[in-house]
């Protein structure tokens, strides 16, 4: 909802309070203000002139010479609008003047003559163009002719206006109207509301002579109110009114359909106009559309109907659909001249589901579905009325033809002052609640702490003490209640042990250098059973699919996070993001039914992938690409932090490089595996080399065992040896490196593998695998002949077990 704040002074004195003051205040008593906008930047020194000559400038054909008189002087300007006449009025920037960007205005000379100003359109004073009235779109603006010559121009225009943006929750609906902000300002403010006047000089020619009601569905349409105003002149509507509007967020078209906006924004009732020559019947029957039955609306959109559908009909075809649309072929026109007004009541249900059937959302439609206030239906048509005869020259016919069945009654709500300070923590007396229901405009009897509440229909939100308190509680005001502490026995807060763990796990891939994702736990279906881990695929005997999903990119529960993680890497890397490392904590959902009768297990695992440089130094010419030892690596640190040893073997698995993938045993229990996606896989996400994981955190925190320990930092040296070792090709450096621990005995605490070589110097079908060894005692220093006798079974054990030579 857009405020105007000049809008706004009609009925709320708010000159001592500063838009920025008033915005801040609303938000503190629970109707949150999102911004504060103002109509136009600020411009200076722009008044109404009248153009009392205007001619062909000597020098060009398209420009004009106007003499124009703004009050104190009279301007030579000249103009190049194509409206441009002698006898406007119009906004005129003198010399010194400052518009929207800085423009800045200074006598000039164009052609060799001489211009001592600007005439200005409204999009050169700061208007939006799609506010813009459409005669004023390609040239200047013109004042009416009342206008005062010299006058303020920006005034006039309403330039100088504040909008606040409103931002409502679906329960506040009395706020979607300017009458329904007023009354929570004056509450705020503590001022008087001045409501508009809705007398109008009617004829004594009978509205019912022309017109008859009758109404198919009450439920539907409790109330229906039809109004029939003679001797219209369409034509613009009052600046005034244009300028609120477009305030408003709406283009003004003329005067019976601005004059209907304007009360809809006013009152917060939707009304509709039709051109009563053109409605094709005197009688008004509403009911439920004819299933397949068309019509065509005011959009130019041919709409098939359904029986669900609530329409006005000319008691032969359609002429709106009711709170949504009106006709084609009713339409208001610059030939209209007997408009029928309709004020009506429509279920919010029903108009929600033809604004959802059509995709038609509009300003009615939003308040209907809301709810309006039932005692404002008949009132804003009178309002209607009022204006159409002031500012359409409409002569409006006695009485209006109507259907009444709408419950009108004020909820009465009871409350106690002792109860609702037992609520609310406070103190608050008698004569305080009082005075709070008489901000709000709420009746009420009071019989000491008894509160008997009459709550206008107006607050349709309010219907039960909890809501009392509410109310009462923000016009007292939050920042008034007290601050206290809880009382009685209570129990710190904390996280229990898996979500500690989780947090650290987190932590430790963070402080790794990956970043945190969160991806979709829904994803399609061909993408459900990719890079699906050994032993989910084995306990899932199928994926699980929704019955009715969304759409077909979310249609299935995943077996695995790494294909959204891989489709948000492309994401990423398509925007030029190329060096990226993800890990994403989440669960996959497992069945084991081949028809999915109940609920799937769902299963905690940790998931990464990298792509691009991990290491870049451009200053040293140094940089260092993904692959698969750095993501080990990086599982192998989440192993060590859980005081987990793990071993890795060869793994075959489809979407996975099938020379660099591993999969992850903990014992002869599998947990996952790492590796390289395959590069046709790679393709499919327009992605270079990346390298995934993938473990089952469920198992690792059940085997995990918190056990408080800590090594001693070593009071005696160590000493390191190299052993180079030549060994079959095939053979895994993993498995020489247990047999170094095993024959090192128990002064060997730390064995690297730090070079392979393969080439020059060496036999075809061998590799070259180089070993530093950490020799430590905490207790004492070694001796060169202890060192040398572990070297030396080290060596004979690798010949024994792997044929491993001692490269020379």
């Amino acid at each position: 909802m857009f405020v105007s704040l000049n809008w706004l002074k009609n009925y709320v004195d708010i000159d001592n309070v500063s838009a920025e003051e008033l915005a801040e205040k609303i938000t503190k008593t629970g109707i949150e203000v999102e911004g504060i906008e103002y109509v136009a930047e600020q411009s200076s020194n722009v008044v109404v002139g009248y153009v009392k000559e205007c001619e062909k400038h000597p020098n060009a054909d398209k420009l004009n010479l106007c003499q124009v008189d703004v009050g104190e002087e009279e301007l030579q300007i000249i103009c190049g609008a194509p409206n441009i006449a002698h006898g406007q009025k119009v906004a005129v920037a003198k010399p010194g003047a400052v518009l929207p960007g800085n423009f800045k205005i200074k006598k000039a000379k164009l052609r060799g003559v001489e211009s001592n100003g600007m005439i200005c359109s409204l999009q050169e004073l700061g208007i939006e163009e799609k506010y813009v009235p459409k005669e004023y779109a390609d040239g200047i603006f013109v004042f009416p002719e009342d206008t005062e010559v010299g006058a303020d121009a920006l005034s006039l225009l309403n330039l100088d206006d504040a909008i606040l943006e409103l931002g409502l929750t679906p329960n506040r609906s009395d706020a979607l109207s300017m009458l329904g902000v007023a009354y929570e300002v004056a509450a705020i403010l503590d001022v008087p509301i001045r409501l508009p006047k809705e007398d109008v000089e009617q004829s004594r020619e009978q509205a019912s002579d022309h017109v008859s009601v009758k109404v198919d569905d009450p439920d539907l349409n409790p109330y229906y109110g039809a109004f029939v105003i003679k001797d219209i002149k369409v034509g613009p509507s009052p600046l005034w009114m244009r300028n609120y509007l477009i305030a408003a967020g709406i283009r003004p078209i003329n005067n019976v359909v601005d004059i209907t906006n304007y009360v809809l924004l006013e009152y917060g009732q939707p009304l509709h106009a039709f051109d009563y020559d053109k409605f094709g019947s005197k009688e008004i029957v509403v009911q439920r559309a004819k299933q397949g039955e068309t019509m065509q609306t005011l959009d130019d959109q041919e709409r098939k109907l359904s029986s669900d559908h609530l329409v006005i009909t000319n008691g032969n075809e359609p002429t709106a659909l009711a709170g949504v649309m009106g006709g084609a072929n009713s339409e208001v026109s610059n030939d209209t001249k007997t408009v029928l007004l309709e004020a009506a009541y429509f279920n919010p249900a029903a108009v929600r589901t033809a604004s959802k059937d059509f995709g038609l959302r509009s300003e009615s439609s939003n308040r209907f579905e809301k709810g309006v206030d039932p005692n404002r239906v008949k009132r804003a048509g009178l309002r209607a009325c009022q204006l159409l005869s002031e500012y359409a020259n409409g002569t409006v016919l006695h009485g209006v033809v109507e259907f009444d069945e709408l419950d009108k009654k004020e909820a009465e709500v009871a409350i106690t002052t002792s109860k609702m300070n037992e609520r609310l923590g406070t103190d608050i007396s008698n004569d305080q609640i009082g005075d709070i229901l008489r901000k709000l405009n709420f009746k009420y009897e009071q019989d000491g702490e008894q509160f008997s509440i009459q709550v206008p229909t107006r607050r349709q939100d309010i219907s039960i003490f909890e809501d009392m308190v509410e109310e009462v509680a923000r016009i007292y005001g939050y920042d008034h209640l007290p601050y206290t502490l809880p009382q009685g026995a209570s129990q710190a807060g904390g996280l229990t042990e898996l979500q500690q763990l989780k947090r650290e796990v987190k932590h430790y891939f963070e402080g790794a250098g990956l970043m945190e994702t969160i991806t979709y736990s829904l994803t399609s279906k061909d993408r459900a059973t990719l890079l699906v881990s050994p032993e989910v695929k084995e306990s899932a005997v199928t994926s699980v699919e929704l019955a009715m999903p969304m759409s077909e990119e979310h249609s299935t529960l995943r077996l695995s996070i790494l294909p959204e993680m891989l489709a948000s890497l492309s994401y990423n890397v398509a925007r030029k993001q190329t060096n990226l490392a993800y890990y994403e904590v989440g669960t996959v959902f497992v069945s084991q039914e081949e028809t999915v009768t109940k609920q799937p297990d769902e299963k905690l695992r940790v998931s990464g992938a990298l792509t691009g440089e991990w290491l870049t130094h451009p200053w040293q010419q140094e940089k260092k690409e993904v692959d698969f030892f750095l993501v080990k690596g990086i599982v192998e640190g989440l192993f060590n932090k859980l005081n987990i040893v793990a071993d890795y073997k060869h793994l075959k698995l489809e979407g996975m490089h099938p020379g660099r993938t591993a999969q992850i045993l903990i014992g002869d229990v599998p947990v996952g595996f790492i590796g390289q996606v395959h590069p046709t896989l790679q393709n499919n996400f327009d992605l270079k080399d990346t390298y995934v994981f993938d473990l089952d955190l469920d198992y690792l925190f059940s085997i995990y065992e918190n056990e408080p320990s800590f090594t001693k930092i070593p009071r005696y040296p160590s000493i390191t040896r190299d052993i180079a070792l030549v060994v079959d090709e095939n053979l895994n450096a993993g498995d020489v490196e247990t047999t170094i621990f095993k024959a090192g005995g128990p002064l060997v605490k730390e064995v690297q593998v730090f070079d392979v070589y393969q080439g020059e110097h060496l036999e075809s079908g061998k590799k070259s695998l180089a070993f530093r060894l950490l020799y430590l005692d905490p207790e004492r220093t070694l001796k060169d002949e202890e060192v040398e006798e572990s070297y030396q079974a080290i060596l004979t054990a690798v010949k024994d077990e792997h044929e491993a030579e001692l490269r020379g």
